[in-house]
């Protein structure tokens, strides 16, 4: 019996052995297909980069092994990656131009898109075509397309142009019903994050700050679009005013927005034309990734790097997961750990922070503040503003040495509130529970679910949540050599544009993340440099080791059904995990 126990646990662990043994080689079998896409490799002689506009426009690109695996990862464009990529087509000899296809599109934000725009026209400087072509051009790929040196559209195609508008929602009587009120207290006549929970349509002073930065960025779609069309500024808006989306294929030529009207295996002859090969030949197409994995001509300097360190999303105290996260935060845990070991690193000359933020905790954003104060002891630090740079994520932006925006970059609003959810009629009418109680000092029931704050509570909320705005008006005096007075004359939470903010001293130079990291590189006195990104992604091995969310390709299929109603629902799930001293802009901006 002793000798049959003994094969039996022989073979068990054999067995064990053997499935740990294969199970390991094939996944370092598929790991090695994976990564092999990934190897670099010259481009065909006579290439197009193909620029499919189909998808989310991220500020970064998330390739996740496992999703990629499992078949879940939803199509995601990093701004970052679709930018390097133009940009070594057009010092590669083996591009000869680029083949935009514009599809289902959509981007966090016109500031994002005016980047890749300039990136296109960056890349005609090599005197390579563009081509573009599209079923139907939605509002934002038209802005992009309208770059190429030739737009063509389906014979039955529309182009979506009618200006741009913002819709906020209001849910305070949603809220309501379920006897919830939110309980508020806020500094600054502009800071109208709170109205989505306390009114029913946007103050005067809302509605005039959102009518200056929507003009404002529509004035730039409308200048660069036409300047590329031949078209007037007047001749853009009145074709906004006219419905235009609606007209006949044939009127879109005859009013200069496209340049002719072709099927998909017509845009190819031309396609082939431009390349100077056959119709029965094969186009040679690489895509952004191939572009991304080829060798960077002229990498500089190992010994003299520019960091480039992305923080983008909400400004957090710590991480908020779940399947109603909000995609990529700020965690000041993170970032200021980061910020440190960068200020420590001796190959790292400058750093710029690339930021889109709306902002978030307070407190998180004063943690940053100093980690960034911390860092200029020893090096540089410049800001690279993306679509947004506002309220928490100006506070961060507020010591650097120096900052650039995009034009159309939403920036400002210099002020703070405190939002605390009243439940006690949830609690007492909704769900019929009761409450007692007994206490040793006055405030020991301060903060309770039980009843609503006092009015002496909220004085001394009040004064707490003032301290805190004068706090951030003062970093702002110190980070650009300004007196408070003056900086309270554009804060009480304003929002601007970049091309205004430039104007009143907010913003020191337009342009996007390539004018950032050249001044950087001056500030340290760095004629032979090269950039390198942080965070650093994570290698595959870490990926399996962390494991990927399991809600995260729930939550991204949430916000593309959902659409703009997937950040106020999102809101309402995470409302108890939101620290209470907020300086944000409107949860969502809600601009199409």
């Amino acid at each position: 019996m002793k000798q049959f126990f003994k094969f039996v646990f022989a073979s068990f662990f054999g067995m064990m052995l053997f499935s740990i043994v294969t199970g390991f080689f094939a996944l370092c079998g598929i790991v090695g297909m994976i990564t092999s896409q990934d190897a670099t490799k010259e481009p065909e002689e006579n290439s197009v980069l193909v620029l499919n506009l189909s998808g989310q426009l991220s500020e970064r690109s998330d390739n996740n092994f496992l999703s990629q695996l499992q078949g879940t990862q939803v199509n995601s464009l990093g701004l970052d990656n679709m930018i390097e990529g133009i940009k070594k087509a057009k010092d590669n000899d083996n591009i000869k131009g680029i083949y935009i296809e514009a599809g289902a599109f959509a981007a966090d934000s016109y500031a994002s898109m005016q980047a890749l725009r300039n990136a296109l026209l960056d890349f005609k400087k090599s005197r390579k075509w563009i081509i573009s072509y599209a079923d139907t051009y939605t509002q934002g790929t038209y802005y992009l397309s309208s770059v190429a040196d030739k737009v063509y559209l389906n014979p039955q195609g529309q182009i979506d142009w009618h200006g741009l508008a913002s819709e906020p929602v209001f849910i305070k009587d949603l809220l309501a019903k379920f006897g919830v009120k939110m309980q508020v207290v806020k500094v600054g006549a502009y800071k109208s994050a709170t109205e989505m929970f306390t009114g029913d349509k946007m103050s005067d002073a809302n509605r005039e700050q959102t009518s200056a930065y929507l003009n404002s960025i529509w004035g730039n779609i409308t200048k660069e679009v036409g300047a590329s069309r031949g078209l007037s500024v007047a001749q853009l808006n009145a074709y906004a005013d006219s419905m235009i989306t609606f007209a006949d294929p044939q009127e879109y030529v005859k009013l200069k927005l496209v340049d002719g009207l072709l099927y998909t295996d017509q845009i190819k002859t031309v396609v082939k034309k431009q390349l100077g090969i056959d119709s029965d030949d094969d186009i040679e197409q690489v895509t952004i990734a191939d572009m991304v994995n080829t060798e960077a001509k002229n990498q500089g300097d190992e010994n003299n790097k520019v960091a480039v360190y992305y923080a983008y999303g909400d400004i957090v105290d710590g991480a908020v997961g779940g399947l109603f996260s909000q995609g990529h935060q700020i965690d000041a845990q993170v970032v200021c750990k980061d910020l440190a070991d960068l200020a420590k690193d001796k190959d790292v000359k400058a750093v710029v922070i690339r930021i889109n933020s709306g902002g978030g905790s307070a407190y998180a954003s004063e943690q940053i503040w100093h980690q960034i104060m911390e860092m200029k002891k020893l090096k540089p630090v410049v800001v690279s503003m993306g679509g947004m740079a506002a309220s928490g994520g100006y506070y961060m932006s507020a010591p650097a040495n120096w900052i650039v925006a995009e034009p159309t970059t939403i920036t400002g609003s210099i002020g703070i509130f405190g939002m605390f959810p009243d439940v006690s009629n949830l609690f007492r009418e909704k769900l019929g529970l009761k409450f007692d109680e007994v206490k040793t000092n006055k405030y020991a029931d301060f903060g309770t679910r039980a009843r609503p704050f006092t009015e002496e509570e909220m004085s001394y909320l009040s004064q707490y949540v003032n301290r805190g705005y004068k706090l951030f008006r003062h970093r702002v005096a110190e980070g650009r050599k300004m007196t408070d007075n003056q900086v309270e004359k554009i804060a009480q939470g304003h929002v601007f544009t970049g091309q205004d903010a430039q104007k009143i001293g907010l913003v020191d130079q337009l342009g996007g993340l390539d004018v950032a990291v050249a001044k950087a590189a001056q500030l340290a006195k760095l004629p032979n440099y090269r950039t390198s990104a942080y965070p650093e992604a994570d290698d595959v091995l870490d990926q399996i080791l962390k494991q990927v969310k399991p809600d995260t390709y729930l939550s991204d299929e949430l916000r593309a059904n959902l659409g703009d109603y997937y950040e106020p629902f999102t809101l309402l799930k995470t409302i108890n995990q939101q620290s209470a001293i907020q300086a944000r802009l409107p949860f969502y901006p809600n601009i199409h």
